[in-house]
């Protein structure tokens, strides 16, 4: 299995495509900075509504890990697209450049195929969400420097001493690399019916679109129909910034985001086991 998942690996990270995310994360990045230099103290103030003047804080509000957090709200909605580049590219590339066939008919059995480029596809999604975590606390910290965060939340505003940022960075990517686990499924699912790759990007990204428009309609009928929408609980990773912290809240959901995997996957296995190569 191991030798499968490096092979898929090694495919994976050849393609041109597999590199767009990082590029466009390292383009991205940069410039969301250039633009907090000019115009974060602005924001600060008015989004803390003058607690410096009243309050002791350690550092400046206006931190690294205060923009790295406000990039990842900003661009967390784009980031399913960049998956869905490579996630739908997993079986609708070998159809595309005409190797299913010979893919199926090697040794190792369709199940153990497909196995290891679902884990080649929780791989790269964990690499890119972890890039660009990485990424944006270095360049940061590297520009605006340490100090303690401070979120807005529907209750109000909270504090988060800088001791206590780095673990709840951390376990944030965890989680938000969990939730677009569960994209890449449906990117993966997408791929297994069509043999272009066009089709499961554009058709994965369509759902995603559509989910979150139904989820966020104030209409009573969209609200019922809310709890069974995947979109609903993408944004577990913001609850690592909670306090105090609602594990039970978050083990919920990620229980959640871990069925809809299961279920997009399980369906993708079924349709690629039952794949005629013969037609």
């Amino acid at each position: 299995m191991l030798s499968l998942v490096r092979y898929e690996l090694a495919k994976t990270y050849r393609k041109l495509r597999t590199y767009i995310g990082f590029g466009l994360i390292s383009v991205l990045i940069p410039l969301a900075y250039w633009g907090f230099s000019v115009a974060g103290d602005d924001m600060v103030r008015g989004m803390s509504g003058g607690l410096q003047q009243n309050f002791l804080f350690v550092g400046s509000l206006f931190n690294g890990w205060f923009v790295s957090n406000m990039v990842m709200i900003a661009l967390f909605v784009h980031v399913p697209f960049l998956i869905l580049l490579v996630a739908g590219d997993v079986f609708a590339g070998e159809a595309t450049s005409g190797t299913y066939r010979i893919l199926l008919t090697r040794p190792p059995s369709r199940t153990r195929i497909f196995t290891a480029k679902a884990i080649s596809a929780v791989i790269y999604t964990y690499s890119l969400v972890f890039f660009l975590g990485l990424f944006s606390i270095a360049l940061g910290l590297l520009l605006f420097g340490h100090g303690d965060m401070f979120i807005v939340r529907d209750d109000g505003i909270a504090i988060i001493a800088r001791g206590e940022l780095w673990w709840r960075f951390l376990f944030s990517y965890l989680l938000a690399g969990w939730a677009m686990c569960v994209v890449a499924s449906l990117g993966i699912l997408f791929s297994s019916f069509v043999e272009n790759a066009i089709g499961p990007i554009v058709g994965s990204f369509a759902v995603i679109i559509l989910f979150f428009i139904l989820g966020n309609l104030p209409f009573e009928f969209f609200e019922s129909i809310r709890p069974f929408l995947f979109t609903t609980y993408t944004d577990v990773w913001r609850k690592a910034f909670s306090d105090p912290l609602d594990f039970s809240a978050i083990g919920r959901d990620v229980l959640i985001l871990g069925g809809f995997l299961l279920l997009f996957l399980g369906i993708a296995w079924t349709i690629f086991r039952r794949k005629d190569i013969l037609s």
